[in-house]
């Protein structure tokens, strides 16, 4: 409050000032300020009267004994001495707690002069103005207007890093000690408590039970407040049959009799399709699909309605790449019927059956593109097999990889053709390397009148016959028309004597150039136009020798079971 501020003396604490020494030689109190009065030094102890005598300053006395005269009265100050209460006037009693008397200093000790004592008794005072007007402070307390002893301060507390992290928490405080809080000390760390898992398991449950219960009520709701939706027209469905001559009729009469054909044998696998002869179990197939197991392998033929059967090869015809196999101990075998392929016409609608990259049971559509395409076909990987000549009837009803010995059917479902080959899409070599597998509408189907022949005769002696002309044709040749070898294979005669050529009066170096009216280009052209017939058929040919004109020639044709 009143900290290095001059103090204002109270009435209380307000000294008087001492009479000046007679002594002008005294000095004055060096370390008194300025303008303080000096304050006088105790009087010395007096001694005490005597018995019944009153020698103090109220006494009224004077030093030698004498009574006090009226002069002496009138020069006493007065005092601020309060007088005596009436006896009728009894102190009340004070709440104040009675301050005990200064003890009394022994007169053989001097007194310690004391600068904020109350005036004393001496020259020109009363005897009574020396008491002090309240008790001694036994602590000394200073006045107010000067500083008095100060507290020593608290020790600073300084921050300081804190430390890391502890591995583990600090131990608890023993009990009853005291700590004082640090507010630069590290947060205690909570103790960790065990983990209650079943706990945390049953919550979890119910929560997820919860989630459910108002995911079912909130769609409820949601389908309750939406109506009954928005419902589309359809119509009903349909079990009923498919007209015979439609696509879909063909196929659901046609199914029924197709098989699929896997094969394994000299390190060869491979996949086909065929059809069904007759209830004795022969089926129908191409040369090429079976020739894996030729000498050896395993055949197994699935049905349309999932059974699988092994099956053997009956006989093989590597000319016309055609080939019979038989399961054994099936019932329930159900034939396709065979056309006439001599009825066909250009644009015919057909269908065709098979398993392209083994997809059992596909079903593809198209017409027929033409008829008597001579095509040549290897059944051998990169064809180096053994090469078929086939007077073919071509189709754009998508043929793929697998549908090999499948069936080409006509609008009354009956077997026009055997699908055999396509013409792939290739790169523009000459040899046909690099070409991409696939249909791009140009496949070719063996008619079936000349399938129906190859199979009889493979179901009857093992073996098929093709008819022959009797000479050996010069595949080299690059001119028009096919040329007669000069010589045959092996040194042979290039016309066969005593055969249907030598008969016919054909000679080697003979170009032929049509055979029943339809013109021949090449040498395989001859050879498939002459294996479109049966032996024992009459053909008419033109021919032309050196320079001279082509002349007509008529011949009977051979049969021959090789190749």
């Amino acid at each position: 409050m009143d900290e290095g501020k001059a103090a204002r003396p109270h009435w209380w604490s307000r000294p008087q000032e001492a009479p000046r020494s007679q002594d002008p030689t005294a000095p004055s109190d060096p370390e008194a300020p300025a303008g303080v009065p000096q304050m006088a030094e105790p009087a010395p102890a007096q001694p005490a009267p005597a018995d019944g005598a009153d020698a103090g300053p109220d006494s009224g006395d004077r030093p030698d004994g004498t009574p006090p005269t009226p002069a002496d009265a009138a020069q006493r100050p007065s005092l601020s001495k309060e007088p005596a209460p009436e006896p009728s006037q009894a102190a009340e009693p004070s709440d104040r707690p009675a301050i005990p008397p200064a003890p009394a200093v022994p007169p053989s000790q001097p007194v310690p002069a004391n600068p904020y004592a109350a005036p004393v008794a001496g020259a020109g005072h009363p005897a009574d103005a020396a008491a002090p007007r309240h008790p001694a402070d036994p602590y000394g307390t200073p006045p107010y207007g000067r500083p008095g002893p100060w507290a020593p301060a608290p020790p600073v507390q300084r921050p300081t890093a804190p430390p890391a992290y502890p591995a583990a928490p600090p131990a608890a405080p023993p009990p009853g000690d005291w700590h004082r809080y640090d507010p630069w000390a590290p947060p205690a760390q909570p103790t960790p408590t065990p983990k209650r898992r079943g706990l945390v398991v049953a919550v979890a449950a119910a929560a997820i039970i919860a989630g459910l219960i108002g995911g079912v009520a909130g769609a409820y709701v949601q389908r309750q407040e939406a109506g009954p939706g928005i419902t589309l027209p359809q119509a009903p469905a349909d079990h009923g049959g498919r007209a015979p001559g439609t696509v879909a009729g063909i196929a659901a009469r046609t199914l029924p009799g197709v098989v699929y054909i896997h094969v394994k044998g000299n390190g060869e696998e491979g996949t086909g399709t065929g059809f069904v002869l007759d209830t004795q179990g022969h089926i129908l197939t191409n040369n090429h699909v079976v020739a894996p197991a030729s000498s050896s392998g395993d055949i197994s033929v699935t049905f349309s309605g999932g059974a699988t059967h092994k099956a053997t090869i009956v006989g093989r015809d590597t000319g016309d790449d055609l080939a019979v196999i038989k399961v054994g101990g099936v019932s329930g075998l159900k034939p396709l019927p065979l056309g006439n392929s001599e009825s066909v016409r250009v644009g015919d609608p057909v269908v065709a059956i098979g398993a392209p990259y083994d997809l059992e049971g596909t079903v593809t559509s198209g017409i027929i593109s033409a008829k008597d395409r001579p095509i040549t076909a290897s059944g051998g990987a990169g064809g180096a097999g053994e090469v078929s000549y086939v007077n073919a009837l071509q189709t754009d009803a998508p043929i793929n990889p697998g549908n090999s010995g499948g069936p080409l059917m006509n609008a009354q479902a009956q077997v026009i053709g055997i699908n055999s080959a396509i013409r792939a899409a290739d790169n523009g070599s000459p040899d046909g390397a690099g070409s991409q597998g696939g249909s791009i509408g140009l496949g070719f189907a063996i008619p079936i009148n000349q399938a129906k022949r190859v199979a009889e005769e493979l179901i009857n002696t093992g073996k098929a016959v093709h008819p022959v002309i009797g000479v050996t044709v010069d595949m080299r040749y690059v001119g028009d028309g096919a040329r007669i070898a000069d010589q045959g294979p092996n040194g042979a005669p290039a016309v066969t004597p005593g055969g249907p050529g030598a008969n016919a009066g054909l000679k080697p170096g003979d170009i032929i150039t049509q055979v029943d009216g339809e013109p021949v280009h090449t040498g395989a052209e001859l050879i498939v136009r002459t294996r479109s017939h049966t032996p024992g058929d009459h053909i008419k040919l033109m021919v032309r020798s050196g320079d001279a004109a082509p002349r007509p020639v008529d011949l009977v044709l051979g049969g021959s079971t090789t190749g």
